[in-house]
């Protein structure tokens, strides 16, 4: 896997979109809700020592001061490691904390209002769940990527709505963007999602919740390695 050496701010004018899908690719980590800072920068420390190439931060618990102090923190590590930061959720703090970019879920607002906001050079995610009209009209927006899923029951989302594999097949027909996989996803289960046509898998447990996370995250790293099926 040829690794991807942004400029610390990872700012892509418009005309390069080519940049997007070099840096969502791979291992996608997604923050567990930690409340204590400096544990926190300790597992994501090791997440990307094992390899992680984008890193979402995402704390449903965390009051605000909480969450400002994190991805100021947070920033500060995916710039040491030349990996791109993406705030899930709030594209206020994105722009605060100066994030490549941010995500939004259904109840998130526009993907016109958060490019309003964080400007032309920042990556911007949509949640799709399993609806891929919902991706067409999020590309159509502007939207850089997109995400489906959960594809495997989850721990974090239990009640999340499935979607299948026949469904990232199809948005890979249809979609030029990176797809991003999410749910319940480990490094046994998702070679298939990389054959089905992800660009990148989204993880919480199964890399900071494992006894080894730096080693769980090479796992995940190794699958890319191994380079997609043609």
């Amino acid at each position: 896997m040829s690794h991807f050496n942004p400029t610390p701010t990872l700012t892509f004018p418009l005309k390069w979109r080519g940049l997007f899908q070099q840096a969502i690719s791979g291992l996608y980590a997604i923050t567990p809700d930690e409340p204590d800072t400096a544990e926190l920068l300790r597992k994501v420390r090791l997440a990307l020592l094992g390899g992680a190439r984008v890193l979402q931060y995402r704390n449903k618990i965390a009051d605000a001061e909480l969450r400002l102090k994190q991805a100021e923190a947070l920033r500060e590590l995916t710039r040491e490691f030349a990996v791109a930061l993406i705030v899930n959720d709030d594209i206020v703090l994105a722009k605060q904390v100066a994030a490549d970019g941010a995500h939004l879920g259904g109840a998130d607002g526009s993907v016109a209002a958060a490019r309003a906001l964080l400007g032309s050079g920042k990556i911007i995610g949509v949640s799709c769940y399993n609806r891929l009209a919902l991706a067409h009209e999020a590309v159509r927006q502007g939207a850089d990527y997109v995400a489906f899923g959960s594809f495997f029951s989850s721990s974090v989302k239990p009640d999340a709505v499935a979607a299948t594999l026949d469904l990232l097949r199809q948005a890979r027909r249809e979609l030029t963007v990176p797809l991003v996989a999410i749910g319940g996803i480990t490094a046994q289960n998702g070679a298939q999602l990389l054959e089905a046509g992800a660009d990148a898998l989204a993880v919480i447990s199964a890399v900071f919740a494992a006894p080894d996370i730096e080693g769980a995250a090479r796992e995940f790293s190794n699958l890319f390695e191994q380079g997609k099926p043609a």
